[in-house]
Order: structure tokens, then C-alpha cells, then sequence
């Protein structure tokens, strides 16, 4: 089953905190008890700090993992937007078009037009599809814009296993021609 390419990344974190949990932390925990007394040892006060963060943290990373994981793709609309859209949007007053991708709140980046599904314009936006019109209440009043272009996520997932099949052809070819 297909699944939401966060998860990936989150999976990576959850690794690299394991790591640092397991082997870089112990270490810097070992140098700092060399100092001696422990008590007025600020590296291992630190290190002890960043300890417990980190195992805070893991714990969140994988809770989200746990709960990213049940979503089933399957479940996200292929017609209309929803989680892992990419949506181009006209702006009904000055006629500018602007992609926004629907993503989960981890990857809400606002400067890469990056929006939750949970803000006002993504609220306004789930369900809708190309041609589509759309009013939404912003902190700077009301906006209407009109969805010019939809990608869903299966579009999306779909033309990245095409190239990242394309691409190992490419190198079987390229292997093939240098033996």
C-alpha cells in the first residue's frame, strides 16, 4: 500500500534521534563524567538535557509515524483536493495564479506555499476541482480565487515511480552499454 511520502522523512528522524540517543549522547555523557564531579559539570548537565529531549522527541516522531500510517491513501479523493494536492489557484482580483500544495501540519511551510488542510484556505479548497471557485476569510479580509490546475496525490506518486523507472532504465542502459 502506498503511503504518504512524509512518513519517509520521519522515519529518518526517528533514526537519526535513535542514533544520537544510542551512540553519540553515551559518548559525550562517558567525556563529561571524566571531568569528574557531576554536580557542578555543566557538559554533562547538557548532555543529560538533550537526553531528555531527545526521548521526548523519538516519542513524538514515532506517535506521528503511528498515526501517519493509518492514513489510507486509497481514502483521498482523485478528483477533488485533498491531502498531497498541488492546486493552482487564480486570484479572482488581480488574476494571479499560485500553487499551493496541501500537506500535512510536519511540512506546513508557508513560505513554499506549503498549507495545512486544517487553515482557511485549505478548508475552503478540500473537495473542490478545476474550474472550481472558492471564497476564503483571511486575516486580510475576503479573498475568491478560482482552481485553475489540480494534481492529486495518486497523480503525483504515480509520475514519480514513472521517472524513478525511467531513471534505473536509464542506468541499465547505461550499464549495458559500457560492458
Amino acid at each position: 500500500m502506498a503511503e504518504l511520502p512524509v512518513l519517509q522523512r520521519l522515519r529518518k528522524e526517528a533514526e537519526a534521534i535513535r542514533r544520537e540517543l544510542t551512540i553519540d549522547l553515551p559518548r559525550e555523557l562517558e567525556r563529561a563524567r571524566a571531568h569528574g564531579d557531576l554536580s557542578e559539570n555543566a557538559e554533562y548537565a547538557m548532555a543529560k538535557q538533550r537526553q531528555e529531549f531527545l526521548r521526548a522527541r523519538l516519542s513524538n516522531v514515532e506517535l506521528r509515524i503511528a498515526e501517519l500510517s493509518r492514513i489510507n491513501l486509497d481514502s483521498v479523493p482523485r478528483d477533488s483536493v485533498g491531502l498531497g494536492s498541488k492546486v493552482y489557484l487564480e486570484d479572482l482580483e488581480d488574476g494571479k495564479v499560485v500553487e499551493y500544495e496541501i500537506v500535512v501540519p510536519e511540512e506546513v511551510d508557508a513560505a513554499a506555499n506549503r498549507i495545512s488542510l486544517s487553515s482557511p484556505l485549505g478548508k475552503a479548497l478540500l473537495g473542490k476541482g478545476a474550474g472550481d471557485e472558492i471564497e476564503v476569510v483571511t486575516p486580510r479580509g475576503k479573498k475568491e480565487y478560482i482552481v485553475r490546475k489540480l494534481i492529486t496525490i495518486h497523480e503525483l506518486m504515480a509520475r514519480e515511480a514513472a521517472a524513478e523507472a525511467n531513471s534505473s532504465s536509464q542506468g541499465d542502459k547505461k550499464e549495458s552499454s559500457s560492458e
